[in-house]
């Protein structure tokens, strides 16, 4: 087992750690050593279901080494009604697959989206129990943009052939990447009320930039931070200006809003401030020799009471 030295990248360790799937953690750290992901199954004791959960919890993650399938879904295979036909009387399996699809769409498919449920299994190589997943998927994510209609089967298709290339082909790998994807949702209609967004989807750019954000890991009060820094500097929200912020603050590897707080102080602006309050604190004397001692004593108060705040 190779066991070289290694670093690894803090949104790495952010990744990991919101993961919370220790086996997940000790997996990518022996990958990252350069052993082969055949090997850990046996150099770390774990079971195949314990394995299978890891890696497909490293492949939601985005740090799963394997190159994705190449899939075309401009060149699919030319399914014909005979080949349906063939299916549905050979395949058990296959039936099942077509009346489960057709309960949760609520409706009979017709010939040319059998084709299609057909090409998932035999071009696409996803079993059954996952086509039926990815189906219940793409209906709960129409649900959740607002829609009250049931997706076609050419927007499965779409989602199908990511789920491939993603190497999403067993039921391990569907709950892991539908959890993810949970997760995010969550994370986005938190970010949707902190940036005021009511009433309405987020348009495909404003979901890039949103996602973009959340792929990189910041938290609640880093987002908050830098919407209301965008607020103040331009009047409102603007997704391009918010973004060249958090763009910065990433590449600084400040993701939380402690360390933006902290990354933030500038100690010569800092000490400007305490110089200027001592300014004012002489100019301020200076200007109260004629004054009695109970408006002396009420203005030396309000200038203590002025730097604590400016110390704090």
């Amino acid at each position: 087992m190779n066991t070289k030295d290694l670093s690894l990248s803090q949104l790495e360790v952010h990744k990991l750690l919101a993961s919370g799937n220790a086996d997940a953690a000790l997996l990518h750290l022996f990958l990252r050593c350069g052993n082969e992901p055949g090997e850990a199954e046996t150099a770390l004791g774990f079971s195949g279901a314990r394995m299978s959960c890891a890696s497909a919890t490293l492949r939601q993650m985005g740090l799963w080494p394997e190159e994705n399938k190449m899939l075309r879904l401009d060149q699919p295979p030319q399914y014909t009604e005979q080949d349906v036909t063939r299916a549905m009387s050979a395949s058990d399996e296959f039936r099942m697959l077509v009346g489960e699809v057709q309960r949760v769409l609520g409706r009979i498919l017709t010939t040319e989206e059998l084709k299609l449920l057909l090409s998932f299994r035999n071009y696409l190589d996803l079993p059954v129990e996952v086509v039926s997943m990815l189906v219940c998927y793409c209906k709960d994510r129409m649900r959740r943009r607002g829609s009250n209609r049931n997706p076609s089967l050419r927007t499965i298709e779409k989602e199908a052939y990511a789920w491939a290339e993603r190497g999403i082909n067993t039921i391990d790998e569907a709950v892991a990447f539908m959890q993810a994807e949970n997760a995010r949702y969550s994370r986005m209609e938190r970010l949707q009320r902190l940036l005021q967004i009511k009433g309405r989807s987020l348009t495909p750019a404003e979901e890039r930039y949103a996602r973009s954000w959340l792929d990189m890991d910041f938290d609640a009060e880093a987002l908050e931070l830098a919407y209301e820094k965008t607020c103040l500097n331009t009047g409102g929200l603007k997704w391009p200006y918010m973004n060249k912020i958090l763009l910065s603050w990433h590449q600084q590897g400040l993701h939380t809003g402690a360390e933006i707080k902290a990354g933030d102080k500038k100690p010569a602006a800092a000490g400007g401030a305490a110089r200027s309050a001592v300014a004012q604190t002489q100019q301020v004397q200076a200007g109260s020799a004629g004054l009695g001692e109970f408006e002396r004593d009420a203005i030396a108060r309000m200038l203590r009471e002025y730097q604590q705040q400016q110390e704090g």
